[in-house]
């Protein structure tokens, strides 16, 4: 019986997923976008997990599409059709993330090129170990970002590093990524692991449910005008007021106490 492509271990309220095609740097085939949209749809089902960690096994997080998929395989006319991959495959992925009810971060061992770089910016907090790297390779074989790069990259570095990183296809080592503010923090290689899931067991032992929306709505107001990102405001903080975690903040607080957040 074949290894999983997707490996699953929960520690406490922290679920890890690991992209697990470590012979080809985690590479993306059609069958471990779907064993990881199995993997994310059973996270955000299964109510005991509150924080999410996704890396890639051996020494790459993830190296992008395996050219040699047979997805990627010509047509009658000889031709790849790409889109048809992004709308089965990366489309649904991107917004799958987007949309955990937890916080997601990617814990970044090696490479991370093309679209297994932009997996990793799509999720809400990125740790890096030294050695690793982020390339948009998409330049290289006459390709644009995918996977949400072309909405991610000008929003986390602006428009002059975006198009300089995507244009070049140059790797951009983590220690300079962290830099210039494109992913949260980088540690050395052996403190990866115990980095991200310091960082996990302590988001998990926040309010969860504010910490989801917290990302809806930085990701909504990036296309609205104030007055409307102020009205959203009031919507989500509405909706929140209305939870226990919001109740139980409060009463820890005033009655200087640790807080037990259980909403999801």
């Amino acid at each position: 019986m074949s290894e999983p492509l997707v490996l699953v271990a929960d520690a406490g309220p922290v679920r890890t997923l690991t992209l697990n095609r470590p012979a080809a740097l985690n590479s993306f085939t059609g069958a471990l976008h779907a064993e990881l949209r199995a993997a994310l749809d059973d996270a955000a089902a299964t109510a005991s997990v509150r924080a999410l960690i996704l890396t890639g096994a051996g020494r790459g997080f993830c190296a992008g599409q395996d050219l040699n998929d047979p997805g990627m395989a010509a047509g009658a006319d000889g031709k790849v059709d790409i889109g048809a991959v992004i709308e089965a495959n990366y489309k649904p992925l991107a917004l799958k993330v987007r949309a955990m009810p937890v916080p997601v971060i990617a814990a970044v061992n090696g490479v991370a090129a093309g679209a297994g770089a932009n997996l990793a910016l799509g999720c809400d907090i990125v740790i890096a170990a030294r050695s690793a790297s982020f390339i948009q390779a998409f330049s290289k074989i006459g390709l644009v970002p995918d996977c949400g790069g072309t909405w991610l990259l000008p929003r986390l570095l602006g428009r002059a590093r975006a198009l300089g990183l995507a244009l070049t296809g140059d790797k951009l080592p983590a220690d300079e990524a962290w830099r210039m503010g494109l992913i949260w923090q980088c540690v050395e290689d052996s403190a990866l692991a115990d980095a991200s899931m310091a960082l996990a067991q302590r988001l998990a032992a926040m309010p969860v449910k504010a910490l989801a929306a917290t990302r809806q709505a930085f990701d909504a107001a990036a296309l609205m005008g104030m007055d409307d990102a102020l009205a959203l405001e009031a919507r989500v903080q509405r909706e929140l007021g209305h939870q226990t975690d919001f109740a139980e903040g409060v009463a820890a607080f005033q009655q200087k106490r640790a807080p037990q957040f259980k909403d999801r």
